[in-house]
């Protein structure tokens, strides 16, 4: 199987497009009715969508996506739970003529198309700040800076996942997905537990501190 091909490219803005199997399209939808949805839900930026067992769309069953943007031409993401089975070292031998000392998996954002962007907390590569401490970079030269210095914690995502205008208010409301304030501990929590523990905290709420739930939570 190859390696995803990495492209380092500048993030150009996106907009975003439908990729739920089940999502709801604008044309599906009057303008004037989504608008007035959007006018009542408050922004999902910086949050976590969590996905809720009901949704088993292949794309997203089990996710935890943050949310980067979200506002009234639709959301975009990236999952922060799914490593896939090669290391981002691995992936540069084979596809940039770049120095790469890091040895973290490379993340899978989601179904669309998108170049290799990384979160992290250093201080000394520039990026946008995204929750907290943790920024988003996605031009060359920082992103060859964090190949290079192998800064932790750090995500490097290669694609991304997004809604068009509507689509994720509709999701939402059919119970597809839950809602946290994101958090760099938990953004940069052993991802094989993150789901499990981000369901538990969304479904019990503020009587549960998420950092005093084991990162395997079957283990009581």
């Amino acid at each position: 199987m190859p390696y995803p091909k990495l492209r380092l490219l500048i993030f150009h803005r996106i907009r975003p497009v439908g990729v739920h199997t089940d999502g709801v399209s604008e044309m599906a939808v009057p303008r004037s009715r989504i608008r007035g949805k959007l006018a009542l839900m408050a922004s999902l930026t910086g949050h976590f969508l969590i996905a809720s067992r009901q949704l088993i769309d292949p794309n997203f069953c089990r996710a935890v996506v943050l949310i980067l943007k979200h506002d009234d031409d639709g959301a975009m993401g990236v999952i922060i739970n799914r490593p896939l089975s090669v290391t981002v070292r691995e992936v540069c031998s084979q596809s940039i003529d770049v120095e790469c000392q890091t040895q973290e998996p490379l993340y899978l954002g989601g179904p669309c198309d998108g170049p290799l962007v990384s979160l992290h907390t250093s201080a000394e590569v520039s990026g946008q700040q995204v929750i907290g401490d943790v920024r988003l970079t996605m031009a060359v030269p920082q992103m060859e800076q964090l190949l290079r210095d192998a800064p932790q914690p750090v995500r490097f995502i290669t694609n991304y996942s997004g809604w068009g205008i509507g689509q994720l208010e509709a999701e939402l409301e059919e119970g597809s997905w839950l809602t946290l304030p994101a958090s760099s501990e938990l953004l940069f929590a052993p991802a094989d537990s993150l789901w499990d523990k981000l369901v538990i905290q969304s479904t019990l709420g503020k009587m549960i501190d998420a950092r005093r739930i084991p990162d395997d939570p079957s283990m009581n």
